[in-house]
């Protein structure tokens, strides 16, 4: 954090203090007890502020008072108070207030000819704070959260190429394998994506034949993880394997995601002309090898295509799923590893069909809230390892609990979910809206849990910082 100086007399001293406390405080109190500490000194800085602007002592005893209610958060982590911080951060805080104090009754008053002859350029986060938290949500949404209509058009436009220039070529090469319609999914079609339109999603759904396979929950398998299903070949008494298409890719009595993906892998990255279709698209088009995914990156040609074309890459990722009902399973081997005949059971069309239809019921403005969480997520080093999953359901949950969420309760609602995913980090749990059992914060590691804290617990008091 960086507390700009002021010109006020005796502000060097605490702000020597104050630097001295935040660039030691990892390591003499950890991440945890830094994150309490900045809390306190942004608590101080007030003080002073506010002191520092009141005409007479009444008025500057009320202003300290207020802030120090403000020290209210250092104790609002029973995590920390267990490992005894508080009491080093309280004694290092009143160490600065009060020398801070002295410094004031110190100061020669200025006169009202002086303070308009001299007056102190803004920064622009104190620029920022002329605007209230409604205000500068609103303008961040529709400056760096929202896409521009040219953008999402451009974009969707190249994958719809490409989608159909997939399939052609699987029609020709592979006239027998029975797939359905291939389409594009996710964020970039759901008006979910943020930021910029840089990735989008190919669905590529398999056919089965309903008496030949059975998709198995992930709670009634061996593996007892209920994001991991599996594909069971039945009636092989009836009908031998041989009968399905599929047949080939069966390892174990199930039909394996892995060997799925490997085909895929094999008949469509390794094989496909690209160079021929990166001429007749204009831009380079080329597959992503190496990893588990299926994964194409485009890039713009050479030619002049007007001064609104990004230059950034879109990547395109291919998902081969199943469907049955409302139930979409995915081979995506990164999160099933190591298993290879586990699908993933996808839970992003029940979280947006629901933030939906909530929104569509009350006119709300969960949407646009998850939006603005994942570009700040998304623009915050210490924020990124937070995926899209939990927080739309960290807004799901909030919306059983929470009725209000219209246009003018926006400020409130954003608040609320960080002081929320505060206490879902210190929990380490953040359960599936859907399914209870799964914890979506089990991938991260501690030291990404300390850092994401120290950043949201300074958030509390000032959240404009998550809007920079």
């Amino acid at each position: 954090m960086n507390f700009h100086s002021s010109r006020r007399r005796g502000e060097d001293g605490i702000a020597m203090v104050i630097d001295f406390l935040l660039s030691n405080a990892r390591l003499v109190l950890g991440v945890g007890g830094a994150a309490v500490l900045g809390i306190a000194t942004l608590a101080v800085k007030r003080l002073i502020e506010r002191a520092g602007r009141a005409a007479d002592d009444e008025k500057v005893e009320q202003k300290m008072a207020e802030s120090w209610e403000e020290l209210s958060l250092v104790s609002a982590s029973p995590t920390l108070i267990k490992k005894g911080i508080e009491g080093v951060v309280m004694k290092h805080v009143a160490k600065a207030a009060k020398q801070q104090k002295a410094d004031l009754c110190q100061q020669p008053q200025l006169s009202s000819l002086e303070v308009q002859t001299k007056p102190e350029p803004k920064s622009k986060r104190l620029q920022l704070c002329v605007l209230s938290l409604q205000e500068r949500l609103q303008q961040y949404y529709h400056t760096r959260v929202a896409l521009a209509e040219h953008e999402v058009q451009r974009a969707q436009s190249l994958a719809l190429d490409i989608c159909m220039e997939i399939q052609a070529f699987l029609h020709s090469r592979h006239p027998d394998m029975p797939l359905g319609e291939m389409s594009l999914g996710g964020s970039l079609l759901d008006d979910l994506q943020v930021v910029s339109a840089d990735h989008a999603c190919l669905l590529v759904p398999l056919q089965l034949e309903a008496s030949l396979w059975r998709l198995v929950p992930g709670e009634e398998t061996l593996l007892t993880h209920p994001l991991h299903w599996m594909v069971r070949r039945v009636n092989l008494e009836y009908f031998p394997r041989g009968r399905s298409y599929w047949d080939r890719y069966l390892v174990g009595g199930y039909l394996s995601s892995e060997a799925v993906v490997n085909m895929f892998s094999k008949a469509i990255m390794e094989t496909i002309n690209w160079p021929s279709i990166s001429s007749t698209m204009d831009c380079l088009v080329r597959p992503v090898l190496g990893g588990p995914d299926l994964r194409l990156e485009i890039r713009p040609g050479n030619e002049q295509e007007g001064p609104q074309i990004s230059d950034q890459p879109l990547f395109i990722s291919m998902l081969p799923l199943l469907r049955e009902g409302d139930v979409v399973l995915t081979a995506q081997p990164e999160l099933t590893s190591p298993w290879v005949n586990a699908w993933h059971l996808s839970l992003y069309p029940w979280e947006t069909q629901r933030l939906a239809q909530l929104d569509t019921a009350d006119d709300g403005c969960r949407r646009q809230t998850l939006k603005i969480l994942k570009a700040a997520c998304r623009l915050n080093p210490a924020l990124r390892p937070l995926e899209a999953a939990p927080l739309a359901n960290l807004i799901l949950h909030l919306s059983d609990s929470e009725s209000d969420w219209s246009q003018i309760s926006l400020d409130v609602r954003f608040q609320q979910c960080i002081v929320e995913l505060i206490g879902y980090l210190e929990q380490g749990a953040l359960h599936s809206y859907f399914k209870p059992a799964v914890n979506l914060l089990s991938g991260l590691s501690e030291d990404q849990v300390d850092q994401m804290g120290f950043m949201l617990y300074c958030a509390v008091s000032e959240p404009e910082i998550l809007l920079m």
